[in-house]
């Protein structure tokens, strides 16, 4: 997955809408913080998605994301562009690592046999990490955060629908912003997003 990456490092604020089928993500790095990825999801607001659509700010799809029918470990497919027809091959996938456990998530890229990612925290704390762990890697390597975001003035706490997605240089980031929109659609703010505790601020390059 190298079609958005940046040699740069990279805040993306996450904005969550309560009442909206789109959402959208604003660059801490562009001074006037415009819109530069949403998504669009189709059906009633108050039913789970079963389809959502990735758009830079032009409206260009850049993913679809799709959820797999039946599926005891919730998976989810991913697409790039969008998807026009049912027997597209997907990108990656995204799926509990098992059907009892919910504390790990796995990630795999599918054409590099090697390329798998580990997705581990609290969604809904907005507080997790995304790790590579592809076999090339002797380590898991982070290369991406989600975690609350506090206001620099006062230093409170903001609520979980302003967030942020913080990406390390040569990480994919509509990629990663694909597995936030995953995350969302399978645990939102249930407890059931509070998957194994990490400490994700403790290897902070957010700045």
């Amino acid at each position: 997955m190298r079609n958005s990456v940046s040699k740069r490092k990279r805040a993306l604020q996450f904005i969550r809408p309560l009442c909206s089928s789109q959402e959208m993500v604003s660059s801490s790095m562009i001074p006037n913080r415009e819109i530069i990825l949403r998504f669009d999801s189709y059906g009633p607001d108050s039913e789970p998605k079963d389809e959502l659509v990735l758009m830079d700010a032009s409206g260009k799809g850049l993913l679809t994301l799709h959820r797999k029918k039946p599926s005891l470990r919730q998976r989810w497919e991913g697409f790039l562009g969008e998807r026009r027809e049912d027997h597209q091959e997907p990108t990656f996938s995204v799926c509990r690592s098992s059907i009892i456990a919910r504390s790990n998530l796995v990630v795999e890229v599918f054409g590099d046999p090697g390329e798998e990612y580990h997705i581990r925290g609290s969604y809904s704390k907005r507080r997790c990490a995304v790790f590579n762990t592809s076999s090339e890697n002797s380590s898991k390597e982070l290369v991406a955060v989600i975690k609350r975001k506090v206001d620099p003035t006062t230093h409170v706490m903001l609520g979980k629908d302003v967030f942020w997605l913080c990406v390390r240089p040569g990480f994919d980031g509509a990629f990663a912003m694909g597995l936030v929109l995953v995350l969302d659609q399978m645990y939102g703010d249930t407890a059931d997003g509070d998957v194994r505790e990490v400490d994700p601020t403790s290897e902070d390059f957010s700045s």
